[in-house]
This record gives structure tokens, sequence and C-alpha cells, in this order.
């Protein structure tokens, strides 16, 4: 069993930044590729970015490519998503995940966090 935490989430002024952390804990737990989703009111959830054990692979939806940064310390076992230049349309509920490997499907992620909320303001 994984158990994941967010944080870091709040209001935030368009172009603004934020850093998200997720705390993963349980057996086994810094083995786990982690990803960030994200669901935003009326919508389906959607793939942010995720990375795999080691941190040298990392994908990143095209949509957040060159403003998101995911980044993992296995010392600490968190997983962090650097957001910058924020934009209305990132206001959501971003959720950490867990999963055997790196991918975009929520699918194929077994453990999930509450979420935190994120809102950009214009």
């Amino acid at each position: 069993q994984v158990q994941l935490v967010e944080s870091g989430g709040g209001l935030v002024q368009v172009g603004g930044s934020l850093r998200l952390s997720c705390a993963a804990s349980g057996r086994a737990s810094r083995a786990f590729v982690k990803g960030w989703f994200r669901q935003a009111p009326g919508k389906e959830r959607e793939f942010v970015a995720a990375i795999s054990v080691s941190g040298n692979n990392i994908n990143v939806a095209e949509a957040v490519k060159g403003r998101f940064a995911i980044s993992r310390d296995n010392a600490e076992n968190t997983v962090s998503l650097q957001m910058n230049d924020l934009k209305p349309e990132d206001t959501a509920v971003y959720y950490c995940a867990a999963a055997t490997e790196i991918s975009e499907y929520e699918g194929s992620y077994k453990y999930w966090g509450q979420g935190t909320q994120v809102t950009v303001s214009s």
C-alpha cells in the first residue's frame, strides 16, 4: 500500500508560480513511478507529468511543456511539480499518483492522493 499526500496548492495570479509537493509513504513507495494529473471543473482528469524511479525518464504534457517541471527526491520520498507562468486554464485540482511503469494513462496508476487545488486568477 502506498499513501500519497499533496501540498502546495493555492491561489496565484496569472504569470505566477507554484510548487506542488507529494509525500509518499508505505511499503516500496520509492520504487514506483510518480505522476501528476489534474482535473478542472467539468472536465476529465488529464495527465500533466510523470517521472521514472531513477528520475532519468520524464514525460510532460504538451499543454504544460516548457512551463512545468517534475522532479523527485528518493531520499526524502517526495515528488514535486514546479509550475511557472501559470495561466487561468491551469486552474484545477492536482493529483499525485503512483504506478509501476511510466505512463500518461490514469488507468496505469494504482495509488492516488487526495488532490490539491490550484487556482489561477486573471
